[in-house]
Formats: C-alpha cells, structure tokens, sequence
C-alpha cells in the first residue's frame, strides 16, 4: 500500500482537509474538481488568508488510463460551510492498491483501476496566486 504523498504531483497537497467540490467520470478518466490544501512546499502556496486555517487552491486530481471503477459506496450528501459554499465532504483517506487507487469520503469509497499514477492541475488562476 502507497501513500499518495508518494506521487510528485500530491507531494505538496494535503487532500484530507481538501474539499470535493465535484466528481466526472468520462471513459477512461476520472476527475475530482477540488478546494485543495496546498502545503508550504507547493510552488505557488502562499500564506492563508484571514480566517482560513490553510492555503487552499482549486483544481482538478485527475486518474487516467482508468480500466474500471468500483464504488463499494456512494453518496448524494452535500455540505455548505459557514460561507454558504457547498461541498461533497472530505478526502479522508487515498491509497494506492494492487489494482489501482482507493480513495473515499462522505461521498463515497471507490476503487480505481489504473497504473498511472494520478495527477493534480491547479486552475490557472491559481497558478498566479
């Protein structure tokens, strides 16, 4: 079992306190649009704004070359925080499995079958933040 820590391109973010804004799933790809924490060793983290805890940054953590997706669970529950944003919950846990990936949250559990490894795309206006 891996941590995804261990992926270059979730070296520097903290999914466990990232917000799920969105999940697609189109032939071969699954993507979960995030509210990410970006911790200090992200080129473009900055120091958190007043009244948040973390640096947070949008984008997408993108599985290619998926074969199959398993969800064990599903959910429809969605969240709204103190600002009136809605989320689907946290990523509470992500770790690589002989068959892929499994990660889950309030959301759901699922298993995704790829060898690549998963890649992290800020916004491009994030980029500049």
């Amino acid at each position: 079992m891996t941590d995804y820590t261990t992926v270059a391109d979730l070296s520097a973010v903290y999914l466990e306190d990232s917000y799920v804004l969105q999940i697609v799933e189109e032939p071969g790809t699954v993507r979960f649009r995030l509210e990410a924490v970006l911790t200090p060793e992200h080129p473009v983290y900055r120091p958190p704004k007043p009244g948040e805890q973390y640096c947070y940054a949008t984008g997408w953590l993108i599985f290619s070359e998926v074969g199959k997706i398993e969800w064990a669970r599903r959910s429809a529950a969605r969240f709204t925080d103190a600002t009136g944003e809605v989320d689907l919950g946290n990523v509470d846990y992500m770790k690589r499995e002989a068959e892929g990936w499994a990660l889950g949250g309030d959301w759901g559990d699922v298993v995704i079958a790829t060898r690549a490894d998963p890649r992290f795309l800020l916004d491009d206006s994030a980029q500049g933040a």
